[in-house]
């Protein structure tokens, strides 16, 4: 094995063997670091990181794990609370997240981080489109990844030097920053999520508004308050109108062209892509029309913002599936809101009991379909021409899914396979 770069460690541990835990591994690998990996899951093939020099360990382990271990990588998805990563800040040993990782390894190009509750695949990919629509080379990466929108963890990029790298920024990889220092920082939204793994409202507020800690420019919402922040609204005059639909997407927009302008994008750039850009999958995505009746795949929604803006994206009736694994939200003052075009909602998943009952409490009516398959069954016989079938679950998709990419291809085969 080569000698690890001189500013990284001689061993690390990497926790978590998700997409970015695996990408990390592999970058610390081939920069001769010497790595172990840790996941509670016996049953994952890790055959090509053996291959690649990488020492694995599976299921329960002692904190025996960490001796010699100079640094740990975390992925996003392990809690701060693990009983490994208290222990590796009880021995001193500093902890980063995978895109602390990514940075130190990518700089000095420049970095534009997007975060956010709800928006920010939209925005980092549209962004990304206003880069290249300005000639510049451009990476767009994250946490996010689907066969339609190709994403790739910060570790796994190899850019050309003059390369912008452009990464939607999740509460959980902002946790365990140090160094990352943003061109812009942009903010989207800030609304309760996630409160499952933070606990508290707060505690996610402050996650999110670590980007802005060593940002060179930072964009936010009007009214925010953050010093010395570029101001958006979704009411913003732009150079050209968003070819996506929906308020909420004006916005995005807004805040896009608002980090675009602050690097130097010209009008014209930011133009082009906003009416070229036609938005990313899973989102607000029209995957079947049958007899006047749209139906819609937004099971990328996994909070009740997120769904809120979903139907005020659309001047008709709306037919609404919701549920799947509850992620600590109180579902009573959504339910006490749902718009009058909300002509009826259908209940899927483990969260069914807990929107049920916040919806019975405000009076509204609901069917209980168990599944997206039963769901679409029983939306194809109310609906009408004209109406919108949406997709916009408010919840994960862990109960009976993978993630949201797969309950959204499922949901995109039964819409599609609907009799004419």
């Amino acid at each position: 094995m080569s000698e690890a770069a001189p500013d990284l460690p001689q061993r690390a541990l990497v926790l978590g063997l998700a997409r970015s835990g695996q990408a990390a591994a592999r970058a610390l690998a081939a920069r001769g670091v010497g790595v172990v990996v840790l996941d509670r899951n016996e049953q994952l093939d890790t055959r090509d990181l053996g291959a690649a020099g990488v020492e694995i360990r599976l299921g329960d382990v002692s904190d025996d794990v960490l001796d010699g271990v100079e640094l740990v990588v975390k992925s996003p998805g392990v809690p701060a609370e693990a009983p490994l990563v208290r222990a590796s800040r009880a021995r001193g040993i500093p902890v980063w997240s995978e895109v602390e990782l990514g940075y130190r390894l990518l700089r000095p190009r420049p970095f534009i981080g997007v975060t956010g509750t709800k928006g920010k695949t939209t925005t980092t990919e549209l962004l990304g489109a206003m880069l290249s629509a300005d000639g510049r080379v451009v990476e767009v990466a994250g946490n996010i990844a689907s066969p339609a929108s190709p994403r790739a963890p910060i570790t796994a990029l190899d850019p050309p030097e003059d390369a912008w790298i452009v990464a939607e920024l999740s509460s959980f990889q902002l946790e365990d920053v140090h160094e990352l220092e943003l061109e812009v920082a942009v903010l989207l939204n800030l609304e309760p999520d996630h409160l499952d793994r933070h606990g508290t409202f707060e505690r996610y507020r402050d996650a999110k508004l670590r980007i802005f800690e060593r940002a060179r420019y930072k964009v936010a919402p009007r009214g925010f308050g953050i010093d010395g922040a570029i101001e958006f609204a979704g009411d913003d005059p732009l150079p050209a109108e968003p070819r996506i639909p929906g308020a909420h997407n004006r916005a995005n927009a807004a805040a896009a062209t608002a980090a675009a302008r602050a690097v130097g994008v010209p009008d014209e750039a930011i133009a082009q892509a906003l009416e070229q850009f036609a938005g990313v999958p899973h989102r607000l995505e029209l995957v079947a029309e049958r007899g006047g009746i749209r139906w819609v795949n937004d099971s990328i929604a996994t909070n009740t913002l997120a769904v809120r803006h979903g139907i005020a994206a659309y001047d008709a009736p709306v037919r609404l599936i919701l549920g799947g694994r509850g992620k600590g939200e109180d579902y009573a003052e959504f339910a006490r809101e749902l718009p009058a075009s909300v002509a009826s909602i259908y209940l899927v998943g483990e969260a069914s009991d807990e929107l049920a009952a916040a919806l019975d409490l405000a009076g509204r009516q609901f069917t209980r379909a168990g599944t997206i398959a039963g769901a679409v069954e029983q939306a194809a016989r109310d609906a009408r021409p004209g109406d919108v079938v949406l997709l916009s679950p408010a919840c994960a998709s862990y109960d009976q899914y993978a993630n949201f990419e797969e309950r959204g291809e499922d949901f995109r085969r039964l819409a599609q396979n609907l009799p004419e």
